[in-house]
Protein backbone atom coordinates (compact mmCIF):
# COMPACT_ATOMS: atom_id res chain seq x y z
CA UNK A 1 0.00 0.00 0.00
CA UNK A 2 1.42 3.65 -1.07
CA UNK A 3 0.94 6.60 0.85
CA UNK A 4 0.31 10.35 0.86
CA UNK A 5 2.75 12.58 1.23
CA UNK A 6 0.52 15.92 2.44
CA UNK A 7 2.31 19.52 1.92
CA UNK A 8 0.96 22.81 1.89
CA UNK A 9 1.00 25.89 0.42
CA UNK A 10 4.00 27.83 -1.96
CA UNK A 11 6.56 24.91 -1.67
CA UNK A 12 9.23 26.65 -3.31
CA UNK A 13 12.30 24.19 -5.20
CA UNK A 14 14.62 25.50 -2.27
CA UNK A 15 12.34 23.41 0.22
CA UNK A 16 12.04 20.77 -2.30
CA UNK A 17 15.92 20.88 -3.29
CA UNK A 18 18.42 23.48 -1.61
CA UNK A 19 20.50 25.19 -4.05
CA UNK A 20 23.82 23.37 -1.86
CA UNK A 21 22.53 20.11 -2.82
CA UNK A 22 22.21 20.54 -6.28
CA UNK A 23 23.41 17.96 -8.86
CA UNK A 24 26.50 20.38 -10.00
CA UNK A 25 27.32 20.35 -6.55
CA UNK A 26 26.54 17.03 -5.84
CA UNK A 27 25.39 14.42 -8.40
CA UNK A 28 21.95 13.58 -10.56
CA UNK A 29 22.18 10.58 -8.86
CA UNK A 30 22.18 11.73 -5.20
CA UNK A 31 19.28 13.85 -5.59
CA UNK A 32 16.50 11.83 -4.36
CA UNK A 33 18.88 11.50 -0.82
CA UNK A 34 18.04 15.46 -0.73
CA UNK A 35 14.35 15.81 -1.74
CA UNK A 36 12.45 18.04 1.12
CA UNK A 37 15.79 17.65 3.35
CA UNK A 38 15.07 20.47 5.42
CA UNK A 39 11.08 20.79 5.43
CA UNK A 40 10.74 16.88 6.07
CA UNK A 41 14.11 15.09 6.77
CA UNK A 42 12.04 11.44 6.96
CA UNK A 43 11.22 11.82 3.37
CA UNK A 44 14.19 11.02 1.78
CA UNK A 45 14.42 7.75 3.70
CA UNK A 46 11.07 7.09 4.33
CA UNK A 47 9.41 7.79 0.87
CA UNK A 48 8.44 4.52 -1.69
CA UNK A 49 7.71 4.06 -5.20
CA UNK A 50 4.23 4.55 -5.88
CA UNK A 51 3.69 7.51 -3.28
CA UNK A 52 1.73 10.86 -4.02
CA UNK A 53 2.70 13.97 -2.87
CA UNK A 54 -0.08 16.15 -2.34
CA UNK A 55 0.16 20.06 -1.83
CA UNK A 56 -1.96 23.39 -1.77
CA UNK A 57 -1.60 26.07 -4.10
CA UNK A 58 1.26 27.30 -5.67
CA UNK A 59 3.77 24.25 -5.70
CA UNK A 60 7.30 24.56 -7.09
CA UNK A 61 7.47 27.79 -7.26
CA UNK A 62 10.71 29.88 -6.47
CA UNK A 63 13.88 29.27 -9.34
CA UNK A 64 13.73 27.57 -12.40
CA UNK A 65 15.37 24.85 -10.80
CA UNK A 66 15.18 21.50 -13.46
CA UNK A 67 16.23 19.02 -10.85
CA UNK A 68 13.42 20.06 -8.00
CA UNK A 69 10.81 17.86 -10.35
CA UNK A 70 13.75 15.54 -10.91
CA UNK A 71 14.83 14.56 -7.51
CA UNK A 72 11.08 13.88 -6.82
CA UNK A 73 10.83 11.63 -10.23
CA UNK A 74 13.77 9.59 -9.02
CA UNK A 75 12.40 9.43 -5.57
CA UNK A 76 9.88 7.36 -7.46
CA UNK A 77 6.81 9.26 -6.61
CA UNK A 78 3.73 8.15 -8.99
CA UNK A 79 2.32 12.16 -9.13
CA UNK A 80 1.93 14.99 -7.44
CA UNK A 81 -1.72 16.79 -6.93
CA UNK A 82 -1.85 19.74 -6.27
CA UNK A 83 -4.24 23.10 -6.05
CA UNK A 84 -1.70 24.80 -8.51
CA UNK A 85 1.68 24.59 -9.65
CA UNK A 86 4.14 27.01 -10.32
CA UNK A 87 3.92 27.32 -14.38
CA UNK A 88 8.27 26.70 -14.99
CA UNK A 89 8.02 24.00 -12.45
CA UNK A 90 4.62 22.76 -14.22
CA UNK A 91 6.45 22.50 -17.51
CA UNK A 92 9.70 20.62 -16.23
CA UNK A 93 7.96 18.33 -14.29
CA UNK A 94 6.36 17.45 -17.97
CA UNK A 95 9.32 17.76 -19.52
CA UNK A 96 10.89 15.11 -17.51
CA UNK A 97 7.28 12.40 -17.94
CA UNK A 98 6.50 13.80 -13.74
CA UNK A 99 2.60 13.15 -13.56
CA UNK A 100 1.16 16.38 -12.23
CA UNK A 101 -2.70 16.68 -11.23
CA UNK A 102 -4.34 19.64 -10.27
CA UNK A 103 -6.82 19.12 -7.83
CA UNK A 104 -7.64 20.39 -4.63
CA UNK A 105 -7.01 17.20 -2.07
CA UNK A 106 -6.96 19.13 1.33
CA UNK A 107 -9.12 16.93 3.10
CA UNK A 108 -6.83 13.97 2.65
CA UNK A 109 -4.82 13.22 5.77
CA UNK A 110 -0.74 13.13 5.18
CA UNK A 111 0.33 9.37 5.78
CA UNK A 112 -3.16 8.18 4.09
CA UNK A 113 -3.38 5.23 2.77
CA UNK A 114 -4.13 4.73 -0.89
CA UNK A 115 -4.48 3.10 -4.13
CA UNK A 116 -3.76 4.81 -7.51
CA UNK A 117 -4.78 4.40 -10.94
CA UNK A 118 -2.28 6.52 -12.82
CA UNK A 119 -3.94 5.52 -16.13
CA UNK A 120 -7.31 6.40 -15.42
CA UNK A 121 -6.14 9.49 -12.71
CA UNK A 122 -8.76 7.51 -9.90
CA UNK A 123 -7.18 7.94 -6.74
CA UNK A 124 -8.51 5.96 -3.69
CA UNK A 125 -8.79 6.86 0.09
CA UNK A 126 -10.23 4.34 2.68
CA UNK A 127 -13.52 3.54 1.18
CA UNK A 128 -13.73 7.30 -0.97
CA UNK A 129 -13.36 7.17 -4.71
CA UNK A 130 -11.93 10.42 -6.41
CA UNK A 131 -11.83 10.73 -10.06
CA UNK A 132 -9.09 13.37 -10.55
CA UNK A 133 -9.18 15.98 -14.04
CA UNK A 134 -7.70 13.93 -17.19
CA UNK A 135 -4.92 15.70 -18.32
CA UNK A 136 -4.42 16.71 -22.01
CA UNK A 137 -3.54 13.75 -24.47
CA UNK A 138 0.14 15.45 -24.43
CA UNK A 139 1.09 14.88 -21.04
CA UNK A 140 -0.08 11.87 -20.87
CA UNK A 141 2.09 10.61 -23.27
CA UNK A 142 5.35 12.62 -22.16
CA UNK A 143 4.26 10.31 -18.89
CA UNK A 144 4.18 7.15 -20.84
CA UNK A 145 7.07 8.51 -22.90
CA UNK A 146 9.37 9.14 -19.84
CA UNK A 147 9.58 12.65 -21.05
CA UNK A 148 9.54 14.94 -23.91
Amino acid sequence: MNRIWKFGDDIDTDQIVPGRYAPYMTSEDELPRFAFIEARPEFPEQVNPGDILVAGENFGCGSSREYAPLALKRCGLTAIVAKSFARIFFRNAVNIGLPLFEFDLESIDDGASIEFDLENGCLRVSDQLIELPRPPRLFREAWQADGL
